[in-house]
């Protein structure tokens, strides 16, 4: 029977042959690092598309550049929709999202189907590595039984360990490598391989005492930043009210060396993560009994922000003698944050519909995002505008929603005849 001991010594020797399941804005980058340290990876996803361009070197995230793609295919990277070649691994790590359903309730239906995919394929002394977020007790309840019903014991024969990502898109500060990994296994034997699995690519790994202490450490982190968010977001609609600037209320509180972190209000809330991620825990609270008022309401603050923009925007044009209703609107920015090409849960998108359904005609102008994919909720098919003063002109109303380093600011308050300005980019003069 293989010893945990084996697969060790085979991640240490990098004979390990790593294989990542899901080749988007998560697994990508960990690819990358895997390949920068001489590993052969094996990715798979279920987009024959982004699969066949991958192989040409061809990268579906603006950010990570083709030629870090070329590399990695020279050390051995090859992407697959073939899950058979799951049997050919060492490792199996899991960056598929979790989304939540149109109740607000987890959905692991992701998750499920991948297990379903790949888990006719596992072998012994494989280990088997969850990086989505998602609430405690989901590895534990979710993939060990999916493990042992094919004949493995979870630990002796098989390790499960639970690792949450902590990519952050456009980050120039911080990368996969310089980021602490924590790290939580289904029993001491996978935390170690989970450790050594880890820690030849990643500078430090934080070990915690079970799978579900990692699991919460992950909701903590995207808790604690949508509460501040909301926060920050129900103080701009207090400071609104009140002909007070909250960003330099927010600067000024930032030159207190200590007790204060800035965050920024925007349009709503974005992202993979923070839009979605309390709601598994309040979801898995009421399981105890626990009702997370605190949670909730922050939730709600920061899913009243894109109604909040619609506001500020008819407020605009009436002070202009003009109507919603056939007016042309110009939305700047439908990534979710500044400097990347991820439109997930992106409160623009929102924003949109809310001005269609107002009788708005809507464009937008995202560098990042020439054309506007169909997602699972929307499918505006709108390309974007280029920006110009002749074209920002025939506007009535230009929302700047997405504050990205390649827009010109002093273009955009010139030549916007209404500018509602989300962000606190642009200052009065």
């Amino acid at each position: 029977m293989p010893k945990h001991n084996d697969l060790i010594k085979k991640i240490e020797n990098k004979e390990a042959i790593i294989g990542i399941v899901g080749l988007g804005y998560v697994g990508l980058p960990l690819m990358l690092r895997y390949s920068e340290e001489n590993f052969k990876v094996i990715g798979f996803d279920i987009d024959q598309t982004k699969v066949d361009n991958l192989n040409k070197g061809i990268s579906p995230i603006k950010h990570l550049s083709g030629d870090d793609i070329s590399k990695a295919i020279k050390t051995g990277f090859e992407a697959t929709t073939d899950f058979s070649k799951i049997s050919n691994v060492d490792a199996v790590i899991l960056c598929i999202p979790t989304p939540l359903t149109k109740y607000r309730e987890p959905d692991l239906s992701y998750i499920v189907k991948t297990m379903e995919n790949i888990s006719k394929y596992f072998k012994e002394g494989q280990v088997l590595s969850l990086e989505s977020t998602t609430y405690p007790g989901t590895t534990r309840e979710e993939l060990a039984p999916r493990v042992e019903e094919h004949g493995f014991k979870v630990g002796e024969n098989f390790y499960l360990i639970y690792s949450p990502e902590r990519e952050d898109p456009g980050r120039k500060d911080f990368n996969t490598k310089t980021i602490p990994k924590v790290c939580g296994g289904f029993s001491s034997n996978c935390l170690a391989v989970g450790k050594k699995l880890y820690e030849v690519i990643i500078d430090t790994v934080v070990e915690v005492s079970s799978l579900e202490t990692a699991e919460m450490t992950k909701l903590l982190e995207n808790i604690h930043r949508a509460v501040n968010i909301g926060l920050v977001n129900e103080m701009k609609v207090v400071t609104d009210k009140m002909g007070i600037d909250i960003h330099e209320v927010i600067d000024a509180a930032a030159t207190k060396p200590f007790g204060f972190v800035p965050y920024r209000p925007g349009p709503g809330l974005g992202g993979h993560c923070i839009p979605i991620d309390p709601f598994y825990l309040t979801w898995k609270a009421r399981g105890y009994g626990v009702h997370t008022r605190f949670i909730e309401l922050a939730g709600e603050v920061n899913s009243a922000m894109p109604d909040f923009v619609i506001s500020k925007v008819n407020d605009a044009l009436n002070d202009h003698g003009l109507s919603m209703k056939g007016s042309k609107v110009l939305l700047l920015g439908i990534a979710y944050k500044k400097n990347v090409d991820d439109m997930r849960e992106s409160p623009s998108l929102e924003i949109i519909e809310k001005l269609q359904e107002k009788g708005a005609i809507v464009s937008y102008s995202d560098p990042y995002i020439p054309h506007m994919p169909k997602t699972r909720k929307y499918n505006f098919s709108l390309s974007s505008e280029e920006l110009n003063s002749d074209n920002l002109s025939k506007y009535d109303c230009v929302i700047l929603a997405t504050d990205h380093d390649d827009f010109d600011y002093a273009l955009i308050a010139k030549s916007s005849k209404i500018l509602i300005d989300t962000r606190g980019k642009i200052k009065e003069n």
